[in-house]
């Protein structure tokens, strides 16, 4: 991630294109020309300077990473733009109880209102309420949709038990805890955009 404040009020858009390789001066003027729908996603959190960083020898996890953050960044974990416009229904459960051996599903309706076809990168978070020193929320799945115009895709992510595994103060270990959690979805991130319902670890 580097510091792109200046540039993020003065460009319409910025493309981030990494390292792409041989073909990726085809695959960036294919994106520029709206030849090719973009659906790409940040894999870091972009703050907006070295003042939103703790200090060097400060080792706690405080604002570090979308997880500890409490400020907003210049760019969040996980985000990225579209030549359209998605919008995501209210997601549903097949069961609000999270048991051993079983698949908890959720289905995520997902509309594409814009004008273009397009893929949507659909993110699935976990949070704890009761644990006030752990993460506000930690991606746990994903799913890249095909959505044409007009649309709307049911798309469904399943998750395990072994998929709500949290760090347990008193084992010192990584462990399904039992207990209340929420399931938080959407296309970043960014807690205010997210959609949440509940769950229980049993």
């Amino acid at each position: 991630a580097i510091a792109l404040t200046p540039e993020s009020k003065t460009c319409d858009a910025i493309l981030q294109a990494w390292y792409p390789g041989q073909a990726g001066g085809t695959a960036i003027a294919n994106v520029l020309f709206g030849d090719y729908n973009p659906a790409g996603r940040l894999p870091v959190t972009f703050y907006k300077s070295t003042s939103q960083l703790p200090g060097f020898e400060d080792y706690s996890m405080k604002e570090r990473t979308y997880r500890y953050m409490t400020e907003a960044p210049l760019f969040p974990f996980g985000h990225g733009l579209s030549y359209t416009t998605f919008r995501y229904g209210d997601a549903s459960l097949n069961t609000q109880e999270v048991k051993d051996g079983e698949q908890t599903i959720l289905t995520i309706p997902v509309s594409n209102v814009g004008e273009y076809d397009g893929e949507e990168v659909v993110q699935v978070y976990l949070r704890r309420p009761g644990d006030k020193e752990g993460p506000s929320h930690a991606l746990r799945a994903f799913k890249r949709a095909n959505i044409a115009k007009g649309a709307t895709s049911n798309v469904t992510v399943s998750l395990s038990k072994e998929d709500f595994e949290w760090f347990d103060t008193e084992t010192n270990t990584m462990r399904p805890i039992e207990g209340d959690y929420e399931i938080l979805y959407g296309g970043t991130s960014e807690l205010k955009q997210l959609k949440t319902i509940p769950v229980i670890v049993k």
